[in-house]
């Protein structure tokens, strides 16, 4: 396979796999190969705010030292963390590989909130997060274990901004297209964005209208996956022809 580029994914794909859920995109990664790249053991910490899709800034930690990870640490201006958060390009979803340990917060309400103002589209970390009561009424995807007040300086020393991680065992490299809806987040490798938006949205239309036949009380069977005559059938009333999904 092709590996990442430095090609651009256009706004115009962006907005398709918006529309496109998590489980879609799993089943098309799946169909090329690709069954790693659901993150595990997180879920969505927002009720507000749509669909997340924007490239990945990554941040990695490693575990904290009490001599190294102390309060002072932050007014250093090159302190990672801190330092993606005023340097995160909009448009961009932070990821952070916090080793899936949810013991302290990998971040909190006011550094979200800085991201948000920015342009960040959304945040994702395997870890944990603080505030979650305040990060729970923001209009912003929020991903992550769950809450834990204690600061992050307790458990996680940051140490590097844009190189490959792994989040929630999953590998995430800068640039990565990140996709997060109501049920989840998947990471999709650049290249590709566009084939597998073309594919996933066409998986969706002919997926709603299995549902319409399964709501009108027609079985499973000869319908999903489509027989010939279901295929046809579809064809007829769409002008397209389905592929097989599952």
């Amino acid at each position: 396979m092709t590996m990442q580029t430095d090609e651009t994914v256009s706004p115009e794909t962006i907005e398709r796999l918006k529309r496109c859920s998590t489980a879609t995109l799993t089943t098309q990664l799946f169909k090329r190969g690709l069954s790693n790249l659901y993150i595990q053991g997180i879920a969505r910490q927002t009720a507000k705010g749509g669909s997340m899709v924007g490239p990945a800034t990554t941040l990695r930690y490693i575990p904290a030292r009490e001599d190294i990870d102390h309060l002072g640490v932050f007014e250093d201006r090159s302190h990672p963390q801190r330092k993606v958060v005023e340097d995160i390009p909009s448009g961009h979803v932070l990821v952070m590989d916090a080793r899936c340990d949810a013991s302290a917060a990998s971040a909190g309400h006011i550094l979200l909130t800085r991201m948000q103002m920015r342009g960040a589209v959304g945040i994702v970390t395997d870890g944990a997060l603080r505030d979650l009561p305040e990060i729970a009424e923001m209009d912003w995807p929020v991903y992550a274990q769950g809450g834990s007040a204690p600061t992050n300086l307790i458990r996680h020393h940051a140490v590097d901004i844009d190189v490959p991680i792994a989040c929630g065992d999953v590998p995430v490299y800068p640039g990565d297209i990140i996709v997060g809806d109501h049920e989840g987040v998947v990471v999709l490798p650049r290249y590709l964005a566009d084939e597998v938006a073309t594919d996933a949205e066409a998986q969706e239309k002919f997926e709603a209208f299995v549902l319409e036949e399964v709501q009108a009380g027609k079985s499973i069977f000869g319908i999903y996956p489509p027989d010939d005559e279901t295929k046809r059938r579809y064809e007829a009333l769409t002008g397209i022809r389905p592929k097989t999904h599952g």
